[in-house]
Parts: C-alpha cells; sequence; structure tokens
C-alpha cells in the first residue's frame, strides 16, 4: 500500500521562505521519479520540480532558481525549498511518484501514487 504525505505548508509573507516535506511509504520502484504538482483555484495543476532516483532534477520556469527539491532515500522522503515566495506560489502543493519514465514531462497522468496536499498562502 503506497502512502504519501505532504507537510510544512502554511501561511508566509512574500519574500519568505517554506520547506515543504513528502513522507513516502510502499513505493517499490527501483527507478522512480518523484514530483511536486501545485494546483490553485480555477487553474489546471502545474508541474514544478521533479527529482529521479539518480538525483537529476528539473523545475518549471516559474519556479527556477526560488525552489529546491531534494530527496532522502534513507527517510524515504521528498523535499521543497520554497524562497522568495510569492502570492502566485499560492496553491495547494502535491508530492507525486511514478515510474522513472514520468519525469520526462510534466503530464500528471505520468504519476501512479499521490499525497492529499499542504496548503501554501503567500499573503
Amino acid at each position: 500500500h503506497v502512502q504519501l504525505v505532504e507537510s510544512g505548508g502554511g501561511l508566509v509573507q512574500p519574500g519568505g521562505s517554506l520547506r515543504l516535506s513528502c513522507a513516502a511509504s510502499g513505493v517499490t520502484y527501483s527507478s522512480y521519479c518523484m514530483v511536486w504538482f501545485r494546483q490553485s483555484p480555477g487553474k489546471e495543476p502545474e508541474g514544478i520540480a521533479s527529482i529521479d532516483s539518480d538525483g537529476s532534477t528539473n523545475y518549471a520556469d516559474s519556479v527556477k532558481v526560488r525552489f529546491t527539491i531534494s530527496q532522502d532515500r534513507s527517510k524515504n522522503s521528498l523535499y521543497l525549498q520554497m524562497s522568495s515566495l510569492e502570492p502566485e506560489d499560492t496553491a495547494v502543493y502535491y508530492c507525486g511518484a511514478g515510474p522513472l519514465a514520468a519525469c520526462g514531462g510534466w503530464w500528471s497522468g505520468g504519476f501512479e501514487y499521490w499525497g492529499q496536499g499542504t496548503q501554501v498562502t503567500v499573503s
């Protein structure tokens, strides 16, 4: 049984920082892709950062430089360090897990497993 649980969201002022965590259990891919998506009200989900089992990372232009994705395999955890936050970053943030091929793009359908999301509000 795969479970992804996000935490670390909250209210932060513009220019501030937050660190999101995603605790993963039951993920059995030998080669995988982990991703952070976000969704704002009335908008389509947006893939913003991914990392694969080799540690290769990819970022959407909207968050490049400001956000950093990382993982601690010993803790089965995924992280998203967010800095220089802007009101436009307000969204529910979700972590996802899928096979390695899912890292080839930002198609949410490539990921089999999702967490419940954590709200980030920048105001």
